[in-house]
């Protein structure tokens, strides 16, 4: 099996991992307010886009 003819510095190891870093959720809000994650029903009054999908026993 092949092995690396020189070491991999620490600086360059890292430029190859730059773009590997989880980037932060988008957040929006519901009509009720609640922080929720977007084209997601809201877990807390089961309305998405304007209209209820989750009945208020199932929430």
């Amino acid at each position: 099996m092949a092995q690396p003819k020189k070491k991999t510095s620490k600086s360059r190891k890292n430029m190859r991992r730059s773009h590997d870093h989880v980037e932060t959720p988008n957040v929006v809000y519901c009509e009720c307010g609640e922080p929720i994650l977007p084209h997601r029903a809201c877990s807390s009054c089961g309305t998405y886009k304007g209209r209820q999908v989750i009945t208020s026993e199932d929430a």
